[in-house]
């Protein structure tokens, strides 16, 4: 089997977005169980200069759909960040999920050296496409979803490692 662009940006955001789908559920869960306000585990951080759980999966989506729009030369979608809940982040995943899935494998021909251009904040970022998978966009997506498991641990949720790995 020969390992494809698509397919690791594909199987890589398909894996993060149903993990994060799953420790939400978790997360709903165990708020209701132990009677906390959901919005507080939204508003969670690990550290002061941290971004909160609400904001680590809004971001987690972005480097879920990102990646398979850039790679593929396609308009990415925008997202607003306007979700104040679990079910307006869940229903955020699995727009990221519809996307992802849409997306033709046939489109990432020539993605390994398509030219990606991205604003970072202030900053310009500029890649060919295959360092913009592995050395950019994973990690990030990575990151984002491994703050939200953390933040989520960290308040006393139920999950482990199964959860973050996702369905094998």
């Amino acid at each position: 089997m020969q390992i494809t662009l698509y397919g690791t940006a594909s199987t890589t955001s398909i894996r993060a977005m149903s993990a994060l789908d799953g420790i939400i559920d978790k997360a709903v869960a165990s708020a209701e169980a132990r009677k906390i306000d959901p919005a507080v585990l939204l508003a969670s951080r690990l550290a002061p200069d941290m971004f909160p759980l609400l904001r680590q999966i809004q971001i987690a989506c972005d480097f879920g759909k990102g990646p398979m729009a850039r790679l593929a030369g396609i308009e990415n979608p925008k997202f607003e960040d306007v979700e104040t809940t679990f079910p307006e982040l869940k229903a955020r995943i699995a727009r990221v999920l519809e996307f992802v899935r849409s997306v033709p494998e046939s489109s990432f021909a020539g993605a390994e050296d398509r030219d990606i251009t991205i604003q970072a904040g202030p900053r310009t970022l500029e890649f060919k496409g295959l360092p913009y998978l592995v050395g950019y966009s994973i990690p990030n997506l990575y990151f984002h979803t491994s703050m939200s498991y953390a933040i989520l641990r960290h308040n006393g949720v139920d999950i482990g490692k199964k959860d973050f790995i996702g369905p094998g």
